[in-house]
């Protein structure tokens, strides 16, 4: 079967001297993207995965959760997404990072967070793109690898001034750009403006990357069509489905749609993903930082098993609410296997119960 986006086979993504394997891109997320939840979604096909956004300041002075969310050991190309707004201090943390591994330095200029845009990074520096300049002019000079740049439509709707930017970017030396289809004043509110990501595409020749609201196969093809990019970012759709953005890059390539995998392959994944989190965190802050996947885990099980929102509910809260690594895993494997076993009985039939089918060891 052809795939609908069989010419993005023809065209790969390429930033400086490094090719994308394919055009699916995992998204930076705060508190998300560590480096093994990252590693995951590069073993189950990702295209490019991108690190947690990190002070550059943080970096440079050797902070150690900067440091921890700027490891990148086994993630494929290691990108090291970093936010800032004084150019000596993005030029010391993009230097840093190259010297412990990163092969592309990120800027951010796309967070709508409150506590980013307040100290005048992130997507606040969309209202002074001389300073945005600046910024990007020293990051670019401070390393050898490539610089890329994540960013938004403007501002708000009266200040959509993300092509103008682009153009600066790309005469300042970066060598990709993403687009977030919102302005920072929506924030996630809404629908992404997929079309409105066309301009910027038309302003530069480097390649641009299409992000928001990006969660089906029928949603890449539309960003895809609507913003001409070259590829695409997805985010919390793969919060919990770890596989997605790999199942997004095969159907891409071949146009197949893929199912979700058996429950008993998730709960291997998410088992996995827990004990590297364990061992990258350190077992206490490892369990607290693990919940929020183990959560998400648990609603993509669910989705996959049809289970109801009360029987969610209650398995959730014995595996969220459990202090004992032990104890974690062995409720996980306990839910799991219900769920198992839910999804392998038929609907009732009338005037009697359901048929259990269990699948075949």
């Amino acid at each position: 079967m052809p795939s609908p986006l069989s010419d993005f086979r023809l065209r790969p993504v390429a930033i400086g001297s490094l090719t994308l394997p394919n055009p699916v891109i995992l998204a930076p997320m705060s508190g998300v993207t560590d480096a093994p939840f990252r590693r995951c979604v590069t073993r189950l096909g990702a295209g490019l995965v991108v690190s947690e956004m990190t002070a550059s300041g943080d970096l440079a002075e050797g902070c150690p959760d900067a440091l921890l969310r700027a490891e990148g050991q086994g993630v494929g190309i290691h990108v090291v997404q970093l936010a800032g707004c004084e150019a000596r201090w993005m030029g010391e943390g993009a230097r840093i990072a190259e010297a412990a591994g990163a092969e592309v330095i990120d800027i951010n200029m796309g967070c709508p967070a409150r506590q980013v845009t307040g100290g005048q990074s992130g997507s606040a520096l969309m209202r002074d793109l001389d300073h945005a300049t600046s910024l990007i002019e020293a990051t670019v000079a401070a390393v050898a690898v490539p610089v890329t740049l994540k960013m938004r439509l403007g501002w708000d709707d009266r200040s959509i001034n993300a092509p103008e930017l682009a153009r600066r970017a790309q005469a300042a030396g970066v060598r990709l750009i993403t687009v977030h289809g919102r302005t920072r004043c929506q924030f996630y509110k809404g629908r992404a403006d997929w079309a409105a990501v066309r301009a910027v595409k038309a302003s530069v020749s480097i390649p641009v990357v299409v992000n928001g609201d990006i969660s089906s196969c029928e949603d890449a093809t539309q960003a895809l069509a609507a913003s001409g990019a070259d590829a695409v970012m997805v985010g919390r759709a793969a919060q919990g489905r770890p596989w997605w953005p790999g199942q997004l890059a095969r159907y891409v390539a071949t146009g197949r749609r893929e199912e979700p995998p058996p429950i008993a392959t998730q709960l291997a994944i998410i088992d996995r993903l827990y004990d590297e989190m364990l061992s990258h965190h350190g077992r206490e802050k490892g369990r607290r930082h693990a919940r929020k996947h183990l959560a998400s885990a648990l609603d993509a099980a669910a989705e996959t098993a049809v289970v109801s929102g009360e029987v969610l509910k209650a398995h959730r809260a014995r595996v969220l609410t459990a202090e004992d690594p032990v104890s974690v895993r062995r409720h996980l494997a306990d839910v799991y296997a219900a769920f198992a076993d839910l999804l392998h009985c038929s609907p009732p039939q009338a005037g009697g119960g359901g048929v259990c089918e269990r699948m075949a060891a």
